[in-house]
């Protein structure tokens, strides 16, 4: 179940604000930054560029980064927080306990890139030792059920679908070295990605000394393209419906007969499991053809190629660099490598977020945040509840089913209640390469742990220091880390118009995941059920297919368009959640006086202008694309342009017309919830 994503870079031209000292708002006057917009832009033309086409020209993306945009100068600010975190850890590990000694020792590890280069390719031997005494299938497939290495075919635990108080175990299709449509489509830009991987391929080999790197890499790269011929596009495999394959073990034997499911399951602790859901069912039948039609030795050089490319960044300076100049320079058109520390918070906050995020809390999330974003939630709720109760296309069935999920929604706020316990992560300095490993086999074990209980709703899929929000379908939570409480996205100095049209609409946006097209196919406690009567599904389907349809006629790169069935989720959860955001900050409103005229801006115009400035972006033009092929995210400027057109109070708040380039006349609007 794929979560949002988020991509954030930094900024080399920050947009101008001002920091009170007497508690104003972080940006301009009253949280909005007025001197992003471009003059002489009509709202109704482009509203992203009116709010932002000023912050657009003088802005450079970084070299070191794929995009640039306000997201990123609160991950920034979340880094240089943790950064001095880490380095206390690393200096005084014993005043941070036992878990405080284990981040220590991880990030002074990962910094001691002269240690790593000493080391050279010593750290590889055991890893490609075990795959290079493979003799069979069937030790190739212990290898593909294990952490750490890769699989045409991946084992793991999600919640049961059928009953989410209860984990089950699940298999779907595995990555790929790109992008699954990189291998797929035609035209020269992508004949050049493949001619870039192909030599990215020999390359890694030659690194780690393995022979006949040339003939190699041709078998590996063919072997990669047979796979994504039969692989699930993005659009297909955010299909929850088709997705729902439950199996025992003789299902999957009889539609995937070629793997040895009873010795994977039982590698990867899961033959305790009645069923497994699988997913991308006949993907995986193609791939198990692709299993034996393949020489064992092409899938032993994959498997080597694929461990070594895969922790490059734990390997001497030429593997990471060249992992770079393929992932980061050829498929996004980044330049620079990030600072050392930079990459260093990352790689920790995934090995032990939870240990460095109870201190990030501790010391940067003061608990009034927590109760102004409840009050903000719960005027959301009942924006929400009013919108569904008035609701004309509703049949009441539907419409009381709707509310009782709506009712049920959990939201967290902040940081989880308990945090992960690490003791059992072996971590030692001056192994860098064995701590990253130890960590993915922690968070399997702990994952088998938690296997046979009941699903434990307190967990937390991301650590409070990111800057991300996630909606949990089966688990009807919606869940915003500490990170992104922060100015321009939530400011409690700011105005309230400002915090509803960023924060609120985030908010919004995240409980109507509940209700987009897949979480609705999810009921109040996060079983999947269908709570719709067909005369409302038909309705809900109309209207999903209309806003697919507007999206698709956007083309942000020339020849590349919005894939409206894949950003289709998305999408609803952006239009869903401005317009009940709209409506709770005219709750607000009703109990606390009508918004004052500020800087010539009403307080609608202030709201739909913090909506737009909440997505201040803009990315290089490999990684836009990668984005249009990959990603259930339409690119910012659409996730303002192609929702505000929807929404009727923006065409007043600023006297759209007809003739305008965004305006739609009333009936081709999309309203859902």
């Amino acid at each position: 179940m794929a979560r949002l994503a988020a991509g954030v870079a930094l900024v080399v031209t920050a947009p101008a604000f001002t920091q009170s000292t007497s508690g104003g708002a972080k940006y301009g006057s009253f949280g909005v930054d007025l001197t992003a917009q471009k003059a002489g832009v009509r709202p109704g033309d482009d509203f992203w560029t009116f709010a932002n086409g000023g912050w657009n020209e003088r802005t450079q993306i970084a070299a070191d980064r794929a995009s640039a945009g306000y997201g990123v100068l609160l991950t920034v600010e979340a880094e240089a927080n943790v950064r001095a975190i880490l380095d206390d850890m690393a200096k005084n590990p014993a005043a941070y306990g036992a878990s405080g000694k284990q981040v220590g020792d991880f990030y002074a590890t990962w910094m001691d890139a002269a240690g790593i280069e000493a080391r050279g390719t010593a750290p590889l031997k055991p890893y490609l030792g075990k795959i290079a005494a493979v003799n069979d299938l069937a030790g190739l497939q212990v290898l593909f059920a294990s952490p750490g290495y890769a699989a045409p075919v991946e084992l793991g635990v999600i919640p049961d679908l059928a009953d989410p108080t209860r984990y089950t175990a699940v298999a779907g299709q595995g990555g790929l070295g790109m992008p699954r449509d990189y291998y797929l489509l035609d035209g020269e830009k992508y004949v050049a990605f493949r001619t870039a991987y192909r030599a990215y391929v020999q390359k890694i080999q030659e690194l780690a000394g393995i022979p006949d790197a040339s003939a190699r890499a041709d078998a590996i790269v063919a072997l990669e393209t047979a796979i994504a011929k039969q692989q699930w596009s993005p659009e297909q495999s955010r299909d929850i419906a088709k997705l729902n394959d439950p199996q025992p073990l003789s299902g999957l034997e009889a539609k995937a007969p070629e793997f040895d499911w009873a010795l994977m399951l039982k590698t990867a602790g899961l033959d305790s499991s009645p069923t497994v859901l699988m997913t991308q069912n006949t993907a995986i039948t193609a791939i198990g053809k692709i299993l034996v039609a393949t020489p064992l030795q092409t899938w032993k050089d994959y498997l080597a190629y694929r461990f070594v490319s895969d922790h490059a960044q734990f390997l001497p300076k030429a593997f990471d660099d060249t992992r770079f100049g393929f992932y980061s320079t050829t498929l996004n058109g980044v330049q620079v490598q990030r600072d050392r520390w930079k990459r260093g918070i990352q790689l920790t906050n995934g090995a032990l977020g939870e240990a460095v995020g109870a201190i990030y809390v501790a010391k940067h999330f003061p608990p009034a945040a927590k109760a102004q974003m409840s009050e903000l939630i719960e005027n959301l709720r009942a924006a929400y509840q009013e919108r569904i109760t008035g609701s004309t296309w509703m049949d009441d069935a539907t419409r009381k089913a709707a509310l009782a999920k709506l009712a049920a929604f959990e939201p967290r706020i902040g940081h989880p209640d308990k945090y992960i316990d690490y003791a059992a992560l072996k971590v030692e300095r001056g192994d860098v390469l064995g701590n990253a490993m130890r960590a993915g086999e922690f968070q399997h074990q702990l994952q088998l742990q938690r296997f046979p209980k009941p699903v434990d709703r307190s967990l937390w899929e991301m650590t409070p220091q990111t800057v991300n929000a996630y909606y949990n379908p089966l688990a009807n939570q919606i869940t915003f880390p500490a990170a992104i409480l922060q100015p321009p996205y939530f400011d409690p100095d700011a105005d309230p118009a400002v915090n509803y049209g960023a924060i609120g609409a985030i908010i919004g946006h995240e409980m109507g995941h509940g209700f987009d097209d897949q979480g609705s196919m999810f009921g109040p406690t996060g079983k999947f059920e269908n709570w719709w009567t067909d005369a409302a599904k038909k309705g809900f389907k109309e209207r999903t297919a209309a806003l697919a349809a507007q999206y698709n006629a956007f083309e942000p790169i020339p020849g590349t368009k919005i894939n409206g069935a894949l950003t289709l989720g998305e999408n609803i959860g952006d239009l869903g959640g401005v317009e009940a955001a709209y409506a709770a900050y005219q709750k607000y409103q009703a109990k606390h006086g009508k918004a004052k005229v500020i800087d010539g801006l009403t307080g609608d115009q202030r709201f739909f202008l913090s909506y737009a400035q909440a997505w201040q972006s803009k990315a290089r033009e490999n990684a836009q694309r990668q984005q249009l092929l990959t990603d259930p995210h339409s690119p910012p400027m659409f996730r303002v342009n192609g929702i505000v057109r929807n929404v009727d109070a923006w065409y007043k708040a600023f006297d759209i017309k007809p003739g305008d380039a965004l305006y739609l006349p009333p009936e081709q609007r999309v309203h859902i919830w």
